[in-house]
């Protein structure tokens, strides 16, 4: 079993996982509606992929005599 030969201090430590760190995400305009989204994702405001629908996105229908 390995045992360290010094105690690396957390400067050391921390100095070494600086590069470990995950990138942020590279999200592009959706070709449909503009808006941001993940790449080879469905858009997630319009529900289109590749320039075709793929989700239907839902309609909220307001009832005015009910108010």
């Amino acid at each position: 079993m390995a045992v360290q030969q010094n105690k690396v201090s957390k400067s050391r430590r921390n100095m070494r996982r600086s590069h470990d760190s995950l990138s942020a995400a590279n999200p592009n305009e959706c070709t449909n509606c503009g808006e941001q989204k993940r790449p080879h994702h469905i858009c997630p405001s319009c529900g289109h992929y590749a320039e075709r629908e793929v989700v239907v996105a839902e309609t909220v229908e307001i009832d005015e005599d009910a108010a």
